[in-house]
């Protein structure tokens, strides 16, 4: 018998249909993945399972009972836990006053603390429940997470993009866990576009696309390549990418750059050097928090540098300049947060195109909004992008998380930028569309671009790079050329290796 079921759950968000019948059966002690692209059904779903949504026709079944789970108070009072994929912390609290705050029973802080400390031990996910969370690793506020869901001895835990922010030593860490939570007799319910390791610990797997289930399987039995198959519905080739010829000219340059934080808990950053050639792509690899937001925004113009000659575009010292005029440079730039930086939620695709267009982009004649370019823009990114959306100019909240990141960086592929500057080009994307994303940077690269990518995900580093540059603390590695990295060694220096003890 299923530890949970779901049988013909169906979700409509006015006309769309999100989840279409879906049947869903995951056994006790059994790690069950659910792939499937960005707007399959998944996150619809799973908010089922916890509570946060309701169906609006089918079952939910526990241990074969029917359930109605009106909140997640619920579904943990059942033995249900989800960790998501956007933490939930308070960086200004301790460790044991934010699993504190998230029980459901009334403990004084000193027994949290104290169960806190049993767990993580128990479970090899080793916490101070003194620190306060600013203090914290991305890879230690993960353990937090997971160990105040396991506080509450879940019979299910629900796991979305769990390795996203992980080295590939703190992911091994966490398949350890894993399977001593499967040998417990608990059951996971894994979401990952990461096709091989869903591949290397799940024994189960239920497929989504466009809502519907459209396969069941062992993916320990299957490829990457047949998994992305399924989801995507065609096969999903590897980026074509050709080694960067080298003698370009050189586009961008930091020199000697140190910055203080701009805020009471961030990264300083400390003597910069990089140089990025015209043709290459260069990338970033990195732990969240180490700088790279810091970095991201003194490029981008955000925020400026001590000295004009600290950022360099094409030989100009820019240092001082704002985000505007490194745009008429033919400078362009990708933050990492789509939604809320990159794009306005409840604004247009078309008005969005504003947010880096409005200078550059002949978007504006004689102080009047030229529409019909504007609308001629947004149906060049989806047709070059494969942007799906329900309407031709919906608003930026309309689409998934996918389809948004793919207006994004195609908003600015398209300006044919010198220099473009992108932060985790896709990250949380489906495999077809990570490909799409990845082959435009090469490309882009290709015509003479200078091209950095700032990213956690290793795989994809190394898949668009031609040398890899490592943070740590705010501190940048000499970059090294692809060719003889391992993810391995990568690991490594994220976590510290070879740099500076004062780095530490």
């Amino acid at each position: 018998m299923p530890l949970i079921e779901t049988r013909r759950v169906t979700r409509r968000f006015g006309a769309l249909v999100a989840n279409d019948q879906v049947d869903l059966a995951v056994m006790q002690g059994e790690i069950h993945a659910l792939l499937g692209e960005n707007g399959a059904g998944k996150s619809t779903l799973v908010k089922m399972l916890y509570g946060l949504l309701q169906p609006d026709a089918g079952q939910i079944l526990w241990q074969g009972a029917p359930v109605a789970l009106h909140g997640p108070r619920e579904a943990r009072h059942l033995g249900i836990g989800m960790v998501f994929q956007h933490f939930s912390l308070f960086e200004a609290m301790t460790v044991a006053e934010n699993v504190a705050l998230a029980l459901d029973t009334a403990e004084t802080l000193p027994r949290v603390a104290a169960r806190l400390a049993e767990t993580s031990r128990a479970y090899g996910l080793p916490l101070d429940p003194r620190r306060e969370v600013w203090q914290l690793s991305v890879g230690e506020r993960q353990r937090v997470e997971i160990v105040r869901c396991l506080m509450q001895d879940p019979r299910l835990l629900i796991l979305d993009e769990p390795t996203s922010v992980l080295t590939p030593q703190e992911a091994e860490g966490l398949f350890a866990t894993l399977a001593q939570i499967r040998a417990e007799g608990r059951a996971v319910l894994y979401i990952s576009h990461k096709l091989e390791e869903v591949r290397r610990i799940c024994e189960a797997a239920t497929i989504l696309r466009h809502g519907k289930v459209v396969a069941r399987c062992d993916p320990r039995a299957e490829s990457a390549a047949s998994l992305a198959r399924m989801m995507v519905g065609a096969d999903v080739g590897a980026v074509r990418h050709a080694e960067a010829a080298g003698g370009g000219p050189l586009r961008l340059k930091v020199a000697g750059l140190s910055l203080p934080p701009a805020e009471p808990h961030g990264v300083a950053l400390k003597d910069i050097t990089l140089r990025l050639h015209g043709g290459e792509v260069l990338g970033i690899a990195g732990v969240a928090g180490n700088g790279q937001d810091e970095l991201f925004a003194v490029l981008s113009g955000e925020r400026r540098a001590p000295r004009a000659d600290h950022v360099l575009l094409d030989g100009a010292p820019v240092g001082h300049e704002g985000i505007t005029a490194r745009r008429r440079r033919r400078a362009a730039f990708v933050p990492e947060e789509r939604l809320g930086h990159a794009t306005a939620p409840r604004l247009s695709l078309s008005e969005n195109l504003l947010v880096s267009g409005h200078a550059t982009g002949g978007l504006v004649r004689r102080l009047l909004l030229d529409r019909r370019r504007m609308l001629a823009q947004v149906d060049a990114v989806a047709a070059r992008f494969d942007l799906r959306k329900g309407t031709r100019d919906p608003q930026a909240r309309a689409l998934s998380g996918g389809n948004l990141q793919k207006f994004v960086v195609g908003r600015e592929v398209l300006r044919r930028p010198g220099v473009l500057v992108v932060a985790q080009p896709s990250w949380g994307v489906d495999a077809g569309a990570a490909r799409l994303i990845r082959q435009a940077l090469v490309d882009l690269a290709k015509e003479g671009a200078a091209v950095l990518a700032i990213s956690q995900d290793l795989d994809e580093l190394l898949e668009i790079a031609d040398r890899i540059a490592v943070m740590f603390h705010g501190r940048l590695s000499p970059a090294q050329p692809v060719r003889g990295m391992t993810r391995e060694s990568l690991g490594l220096l994220m976590g510290g290796a070879g740099f500076a003890q004062d780095a530490a």
